[in-house]
């Protein structure tokens, strides 16, 4: 169309040509054709993990977002600002498939930008771009599954508690931290994340390809790195930021939309991440604890 639009433009008279260039002065930015546009979406946060004042990345928050993203006229590519420790595989997965849905239907490229941490479910939010930008202090990898818990069992009966519990599955208590731990299972859990991991790794290997340049043993370790080092191995590209990246690549005038979530006529964002609406969708203080423990535990594991 770009094209068409410049033969057109070449034909014409040029007092024609001079009303053009003026009248397409007078549009507003985003309404000109001729001004790149990359649209970006900030996915930051525990994957999978919402509290009222942290309500993380989930795919019900994320999903609408990333199709108004993918809908920005004139859009060049569309950047993702990437900073996660990770947190839920499942939620991970989700919108990983949704951006490539996205980016396939589109036919737009995606590259990810990684601030402090694209690690775990974040990496694999980061391989669902095309290209995989770092900040030079970022941490990336960590491409692993992880799990754990707390037993009580001494405690309870140091206190005299005694636990009644009455399922019709014998595998229904599996791992109740109120109960002596059982090797087997301890096995079937393994077993699981066995999985899980092996699903990790193919989906690594599908998007990055033969830009990946360690070994399996190396990479799929669990292990995260500096964004050098994760360079050096193919799990990255190149380091940079946003704003630089783009505007060396489609000029100092592109424009870089952040799109966040909706909002309704009365000003609340849609669908519902603001914090009336998370307090009311998480009533329990003692769970929001729980949940802010834990993402503050993710986020420690890169001394974060």
């Amino acid at each position: 169309m770009a094209d068409m639009a410049t033969a057109a433009s070449e034909r014409m008279p040029d007092i024609l040509k001079g009303a053009l260039e003026f009248t397409r002065a007078l549009l507003p930015a985003r309404w000109r054709p001729d001004i790149p546009v990359v649209p970006v979406v900030r996915l930051s946060g525990v994957i999978g993990v919402a509290t009222p004042l942290r309500p993380g990345v989930l795919m019900s928050t994320s999903a609408r977002t990333l199709e108004r993203a993918f809908s920005v006229r004139h859009a060049r590519a569309v950047a993702l600002l990437i900073n996660s420790p990770g947190g839920s595989p499942a939620q991970s997965h989700l919108i990983f498939r949704r951006i490539r849905q996205l980016a396939e239907e589109k036919k737009l490229p995606v590259i990810a930008f990684v601030e402090d941490v694209g690690a775990s479910g974040g990496y694999m939010l980061a391989c669902a771009a095309d290209e995989i930008v770092c900040d030079v202090f970022a941490l990336v990898g960590s491409i692993g599954v992880v799990g754990g818990s707390f037993g009580f069992p001494k405690a309870m009966e140091k206190l005299g508690i005694e636990r009644r519990l009455y399922t019709s599955g014998e595998r229904k208590v599996m791992l109740d931290p109120f109960q002596p731990e059982k090797p087997e299972d301890v096995e079937r859990l393994k077993a699981i994340q066995k999985d899980m991991h092996e699903h990790f790794i193919a989906l690594v290997k599908e998007r990055r390809g033969a830009r990946l340049k360690g070994d399996d043993a190396t990479l799929f370790s669990g292990e995260f790195w500096t964004a050098e080092r994760a360079i050096a191995l193919g799990l990255a590209d190149t380091l940079g930021d946003l704003r630089g990246t783009l505007r060396e690549r489609y000029g100092e005038k592109v424009r870089l939309p952040l799109i966040s979530s909706e909002r309704s006529f009365f000003g609340r964002r849609l669908p519902g991440i603001d914090l009336a609406d998370a307090v009311a969708r998480h009533p329990g203080l003692a769970e929001d604890l729980l949940s802010a423990l834990e993402a503050r535990a993710l986020w420690g594991r890169y001394g974060l």
